[in-house]
Parts: structure tokens; C-alpha cells; sequence
């Protein structure tokens, strides 16, 4: 299915915005910009096309004028009369530049000056057009046809003035001339929607966000291929209007990085499938302590998360990772969510309303990955959907971790002694002497009932014994603490999914409020 829109492609240089149609299919988002094209005839160039008007004694020259130098703009034709001059040569559209009047070139003239000429023409006068493809959206030009027949800008006047030349002039002759008429073998025109920029959408990115800020875009947001190629900034008239695109291009996204993921999974084996991948946001810290956000793709596949600065294209990608981390050493934790849809976030984040909530920056929908050495990735997606399956994905692939290696074991050390911690799914805990093998101790899962630890090297575990409900405290030192600690968290998760497969999407934060919306 094709959605089609018309949207505004904004300039951030000359900070001017114009009407662009979009045409959005399952693999393809493209970009299009209306010109006039030569449809029959032999083609006198249709980028420049010169044109006699016959003044008519009622309507004159049957169309009006807006822009000129003063506006760092073209004069350009911002109406056209029913059934008068200008209408009746079929060449003249809404959006044309004039060029030149009677081989007088006007292109660096005032506004006035090219009313001043065109007044004072005489009967036949004679100028050379070029449709301006990026019209500034201030000129309110309607669009015409082909397109909505609702003028987008309706309401809102330009603050340029329009010049109606469809008043008679300074005619000489009072005689009602001939009918301006396309002659049998003059080229005929028509406007029309040319396609100037297609976006293959697999592995593609959106951003809603000003390059590396916490700024959002008020009704706006750009898409870039894998390639790098942009769309520019879309700009949207409302934000329903914004949200439905954004929504429609991020569920095709979606679904094409789901298909990449099955022909990936095709070469591997099943112990190394990719669980999830995707386009998010890294916070990093800047040089002069200012946070700074770059793209970044992850993945989860098999034993391991993935961090690449570019998606995997081939196998022999998957080596070339940033870092790539252990599944079970890796804990997933919602850092923030905005309890409320993309309308109400837009509107509060643009009008600044957000002081009522503790937030570390402006961007919504974060989720840090806590890795081993006490280090951490944050990371921020453009919606609360994209956030629950981020969060549903973790838990499934660390599950599926968990379950197929079984067991993990540590070097730790207690008091000059050097030992072997043992998590396993079967049996729970277990510590015996690195040299000899002799088991020290073991516990059950369900015999934790809590721990401490100094946020360097030891941690104090709590056991209850079965018999005496007495606490038993071992206290270990481990080189890295963090990753320990979260094996442990990732082990008695899957146990708990195991026995009761319900209480993960209980504890899902993200998938509570994004689905209910």
C-alpha cells in the first residue's frame, strides 16, 4: 500500500521551506517536487518557455505577480485567471519565474519594476518563464493542480503583496484583440509531480532531533538511507500529520530489518540467531563535558551484544563491532519514560513543558545497558513502541543465553585463597577450590536472600540454610564485580521466566504504557 502527502522540505541555510509531495511504499520513501514538463509537440526546453500574451480589454494579462529582489526571490506568477490571456496560452502555471519581459531580463528586478514593465507593455507582450521548483512556502503559492484542490497555506496571507495584472494597462489600442491561444503545433504543458529523490528504507534511520542536540524538530524529522543520503528536513502542517508519517515510516523500517534479520538467521546456526536489531541514539559525553548524541546500530544476536557505527551488511561484518559484550553480563534498565503518546510529547517538548518531571536530558524514550567494570551505554529511540520491543528483546535473548550455556563460572579469591564461583541454571550457586576441585559450599536460587557489595571488588552473598532458616553470609572478591553481579541477575531471571513465563511481561515497563496507548 502507497501513502502520498504533501509535506515542506525545509532549507536550515536559508532557513526557507518548500512544498515537496511524499510517496512512501513498503521498500522506498521518495521525495517529489512539481515542474512543468512538455507533454506533446516539439520540446522548446521546458526549463525556459516564452510565451506572447495578447492584453484583453477586460482582464488584461489575466494573472497576478508576487516576489522580487527585495525578498531575495524571483518575481513569480502567484495566480492565474479562469478562462482570460494567460490561462488561455496553456503554457503559464502558478509557480512560474519570469525570466524575461519583451527581451528585457528581469530576474534581478524589484517587484515593482516588473509590475512597472508588464504595465506598460504594450498589447502583445512577451516573456520567457522557468518554473521555480523550490518556491519559498512564504510566497503562499497554492498548489494547483495535480495535487489536493485545498490550498494547504489557505489561511495564512503572505507578507508579500500580490500584483494583479489582470487590471487593463497603458493599451494603446482599445480594439478587442484576438483570444491568447495555443497554436496547433505549439508544445503543450502540464504541470506534474517529478520524482527528485528516492530513499531505500532497509536499514534506514529517522531523526526527530537537531544534529547531536537534545533540540526537537516542532512537526519535523529527516530520514538517511545506509548510505547516508538525507531527505532533508520534512516538515509536517500539524503534528497528527507529522506523528502518522513517522509512525508509517518507522513500521516499514521495521518490517524490512525483520526480513534483513530472517535472510541473516538463514546462515546461522540456531544457537547464533539475531534476536533484535536497530537504529538508536548513543549519549556521549563531548570534549568540553557537553553531552553529544550519535547514531549508532545494535544487535543481539546469539551470545552477544552487538554496538557497530554502521549495520552489519555481511557476515564478515559482525567482527568489526565497536564492542560486543556477553549476554549474561549485560543488564537492560529503562533509565525514563514519558507516560503518553508522540502528540502530547511533541506539543510539551516544543512548548517546554517538562518541568514537572526529573529528567537527566529532553529526550523521552532512554534505555541504558550496564556492562561489566561499572561502565554503561545510554541510549535514546524516537518512539515508546521502539522502546518496548528494545526492552522484550533483551529479556528474550538473555533467556535464550542463560538457557543454552547453562552454567557460568568466575575466578574469585577469599581471603588468599583462590577459588571458582559457579552460577548454573540447575543447581544455583556453587564455590570450590580452583586447585583440588572440593566444592565449599552451594546454594539454590531460592536460597538468596540478598547481597551487598563495596562497588569495586567483593560482594557479601545471603543465604538461608533449608534446616536451620539461620542467614549463612560468604563474602568474594572478583576482578570484575559488575559482570558477576549481573549473571547472577540474568540466571534468576530466566529461572523465574522458566517456571513462570507470564512474570516477564508483568515487569515490562515500556510495553505496560505503549501497548494501552
Amino acid at each position: 500500500q502507497t501513502k502520498t502527502g504533501i509535506a515542506l522540505l525545509y532549507d536550515e541555510v536559508s532557513e526557507n521551506a518548500y512544498d515537496i509531495r511524499l510517496k512512501l511504499t513498503k521498500e522506498v520513501l521518495t521525495v517529489q517536487k512539481q515542474d512543468v514538463v512538455c507533454v506533446s509537440g516539439s520540446d522548446h526546453s521546458a526549463n525556459h518557455r516564452t510565451v506572447t500574451l495578447r492584453r484583453q480589454p477586460v482582464g488584461g494579462l489575466g494573472l497576478s505577480i508576487k516576489g522580487g529582489a527585495e525578498h531575495k526571490v524571483p518575481v513569480v506568477i502567484s495566480k492565474i485567471f479562469k478562462d482570460q490571456a494567460a490561462e488561455q496560452t496553456g503554457m503559464l502555471f502558478i509557480g512560474d519565474a519570469i525570466i524575461q519581459v519583451n527581451g528585457i531580463n528581469v530576474e534581478s528586478a524589484t517587484h515593482e519594476e516588473v509590475v512597472h514593465l508588464l504595465r506598460n507593455a504594450g498589447d502583445e507582450v512577451t516573456i520567457t518563464v522557468q518554473y521555480l521548483r523550490e518556491a519559498p512556502s512564504f510566497l503562499k503559492l497554492p498548489l494547483g493542480s495535480p495535487g489536493p484542490s485545498s490550498d494547504h497555506s489557505s489561511g495564512t496571507s503572505s507578507p508579500l503583496f500580490d500584483s494583479g495584472l489582470h487590471l487593463n494597462g497603458n493599451s494603446t489600442n482599445t480594439a478587442p484583440s484576438s483570444p491568447s491561444s495555443p497554436i496547433a503545433n505549439e508544445p503543450k504543458y502540464e504541470k506534474r509531480w517529478l520524482d527528485t529523490l528516492s530513499v531505500p528504507l532497509s536499514m534506514a534511520r529517522i531523526s526527530r532531533y537537531k544534529t547531536g542536540t537534545d533540540k526537537l524538530r516542532s512537526n519535523a524529522f529527516e530520514v538517511l538511507a545506509l548510505d547516508g543520503v538525507s531527505t532533508g528536513i520534512l516538515q509536517f502542517y500539524t503534528a497528527q500529520e507529522s506523528a502518522d508519517w513517522l509512525r508509517a515510516m518507522s513500521t516499514n523500517i521495521s518490517d524490512l530489518t525483520l526480513q534483513n534479520m530472517k535472510m541473516a538467521n538463514k546462515c546461522c546456526s540456531p544457537s547464533d540467531q539475531v534476536i533484535h536489531m536497530g537504529w538508536v541514539n548513543e549519549r556521549l559525553e563531548g570534549t568540553d563535558s557537553s553531552q553529544i548524541y550519535k547514531f549508532k546500530f545494535l544487535a543481539l544476536k546469539g551470545s552477544s551484544f552487538y554496538i557497530f557505527s554502521t549495520p552489519p551488511v555481511s557476515t564478515l561484518d559482525w567482527v568489526r563491532a565497536e564492542k560486543i559484550y556477553n549476554l549474561c553480563e549485560v543488564l537492560f534498565k529503562i533509565h525514563k519514560l514519558w507516560l503518553a503518546d508522540d502528540y502530547w510529547l511533541q506539543a510539551n517538548l516544543y512548548l517546554g513543558i517538562h518541568q514537572d518531571f526529573d529528567l537527566e536530558d529532553q529526550r523521552p524514550y532512554c534505555f541504558s545497558v550496564m556492562v561489566g567494570h561499572g561502565k554503561s551505554h545510554y541510549f535514546n529511540v524516537e518512539l515508546g513502541s521502539e522502546l518496548a520491543v528494545w526492552e522484550k528483546s533483551f529479556q528474550r535473548a538473555i533467556f535464550l543465553e542463560v538457557q543454552r550455556t547453562g552454567s557460568k563460572t568466575y575466578m574469585c579469591s577469599w581471603q588468599g585463597d583462590t577459588l571458582c564461583f559457579t552460577v548454573d541454571f540447575a543447581l544455583g550457586f556453587t564455590c570450590f577450590d580452583s586447585k583440588t576441585k572440593n566444592v565449599l559450599w552451594r546454594f539454590k536460587f531460592s536460597q538468596l536472600k540478598g547481597s551487598s557489595d563495596d562497588g569495586k571488588t567483593r560482594v557479601k552473598l545471603l543465604f538461608q540454610n533449608i534446616d536451620t532458616k539461620q542467614i549463612d553470609t560468604k563474602e568474594l572478591e572478583f576482578q570484575d564485580l559488575t559482570a558477576v553481579l549481573h549473571c547472577i541477575h540474568s540466571f534468576i531471571a530466566a529461572k523465574v521466566a522458566s517456571v513462570d513465563p507470564v512474570f516477564i511481561d508483568s515487569q515490562s515497563i515500556a510495553r505496560k504504557y505503549m501497548y494501552s496507548n
